[in-house]
């Protein structure tokens, strides 16, 4: 059962049922904007919805060993009949793009992603801006310290939060070198990785001492780069929270008043999958 805040129920059940209408003020296909501003009339009372997915394409940025998302056209054009007809089939590695890492991922008999409970994909969002720090250092590892000062200006991380990880690194996508350390493929080039990503003991923090239901960062990976062992993937998921990779548009949402909403595709038994997030940014920020 999903328990979100009276506030948050609205602005995500107002931004389903809109989508779901088609009564959302968007162009029709949105192809360049990564915003659309909902009516004052709607439940989300004018909220702006921030598209937090990068496109699956030919360059979507897969881990060094992966061969990567693949669209191959079955048909497209005018049948025998007189109407235009198009239809793909995709093939991709269930990690890869803006997707999903469930418990199952890297803990045995933990959740797979067609288990994770709803509350963990819907609800209200901080971000936390770390980008000088990655800035400095492509390797950072996000630790307790940067949440703590984090909460100095913004309060408390309140029990039940999304929490974003804006490392800054979004802004090198599709570019792997920039964004990954290498454009290397194969195992040898997973020597080469360097991003930054989530301390190990600020993992286990984020859920013991915040008790978060999911967290999320612009990075291949919710551990850094270098990460040979991935400790931060290991001590999430033995508590059952996913994370989200890959995240885009972060420079886009305010540090707190958000609601997350982080809907994969429910591969029954999978480890992991295509993520489609937005964030309901309220007219007020």
């Amino acid at each position: 059962m999903v328990m979100l805040t009276a506030m948050h129920r609205r602005a995500a059940l107002g931004l389903l049922s809109m989508l779901a209408s088609g009564s959302y003020g968007c162009d029709s296909v949105q192809k360049a904007s990564t915003t659309c501003a909902l009516p004052a009339s709607g439940l989300a009372q004018g909220s702006t919805v921030v598209d937090l997915s990068h496109a699956f394409d030919e360059q979507t940025i897969y881990w060094p060993t992966e061969a990567g998302f693949v669209l191959e056209k079955e048909a497209d054009g005018v049948t025998a009949g007189g109407y235009y007809y198009a239809s793909n089939k995709f093939s991709a590695p269930e990690h890869g793009g803006t997707h999903i890492d469930a418990p199952r991922h890297f803990a045995q008999n933990h959740s797979t992603v067609d288990q994770i409970p709803l509350d963990r994909l819907i609800g209200p969002a901080v971000v936390v801006d770390v980008t000088e720090a990655c800035a400095r250092d492509r390797d950072h590892n996000v630790n307790v310290a940067d949440f703590e000062a984090w909460e100095r200006t913004h309060g408390t991380i309140p029990n039940g939060t999304i929490v974003l990880i804006f490392t800054g690194f979004g802004r090198y996508w599709p570019d792997r070198e920039k964004y990954m350390g290498t454009a290397e493929r194969g195992a040898e080039a997973v020597k080469k990785l360097h991003f930054p990503g989530l301390d190990p003991d600020a993992a286990v923090w984020l859920v013991e001492k915040r008790a978060i239901h999911a967290v999320g960062l612009d990075t291949p990976s919710i551990d850094h780069g270098p990460s040979t062992t991935f400790d931060s993937h290991r001590r999430l998921f033995e508590r059952e929270v996913p994370a989200f990779e890959n995240i885009a548009n972060l420079d886009q949402l305010p540090a707190t008043g958000t609601t997350v909403v982080a809907l994969p595709m429910k591969i029954k038994g999978g480890s992991g999958g295509p993520l489609r997030a937005v964030a309901i940014v309220p007219k007020a920020h």
